[in-house]
């Protein structure tokens, strides 16, 4: 498992310079089977390393753009209508 994961991450920073700190929290979300929020400003590569870490792993990509009026339905794609 640590020659999996070291390749992992070794890949990934050869993609991202100078983020190894995130792309090791990234992979322990990930393997922890867990979500993963990454917020930052614009432009400092959070949807390369999400799509980076997808590819590399052999998983499936999504993304979801968060604006302030975003509510879980959507997300989701339940609405439950209460009279």
């Amino acid at each position: 498992m640590k020659k999996l994961t070291d390749t992992v991450i070794r890949e990934l920073n050869s993609i991202l310079l100078g983020k190894d700190h995130q792309v090791r929290l990234s992979l322990c979300g990930l393997l922890a089977r867990g979500h993963l929020l990454i917020e930052d400003i614009p432009g400092m590569g959070k949807t390369t390393l999400s799509h980076a870490l997808a590819k590399i792993m052999g998983l499936s990509y999504q993304r979801i753009q968060f604006t302030n009026d975003l509510l879980p339905a959507d997300v989701l794609g339940f609405s439950m209508y209460d009279k």
